[in-house]
């Protein structure tokens, strides 16, 4: 197995230590707030080039995969790295964000 592939199976394969903890959800919302918001939309509806973060491919993507994301960012979509917040911080973000997906299929 190349380096490359290897990679990203292990950041595929990474789970969220945070998964089903309601403060990670709660610290995650304001994390949110503060620094995703302004480009994802407090709905997280996206807005300009930001891609909405309410949608299938968010809820579908191995929590490793976001992670990773969030880490490294995505400069050729417009996307900084968030490498700036302390690994747990990530983790509370994406806990918030897939915490939507269980509420919203709830109420379909």
């Amino acid at each position: 197995m190349n380096v490359w592939r290897r990679a990203l199976w292990v950041v595929r394969n990474r789970t969220n230590p945070l998964a089903a903890d309601r403060q990670a959800r709660r610290a995650g919302r304001k994390l949110y707030a503060r620094e995703c918001q302004s480009c994802h939309g407090p709905k997280r509806e996206g807005i300009g080039k930001a891609p909405p973060l309410d949608s299938a491919d968010v809820y579908r993507a191995a929590p490793g995969a976001l992670f990773w994301v969030l880490r490294h960012g995505s400069l050729h979509q417009g996307m900084p790295s968030f490498a700036h917040l302390p690994e747990l911080e990530r983790w509370q973000v994406i806990t918030f964000l897939l915490e939507v997906k269980e509420t919203s299929a709830a109420t379909r």
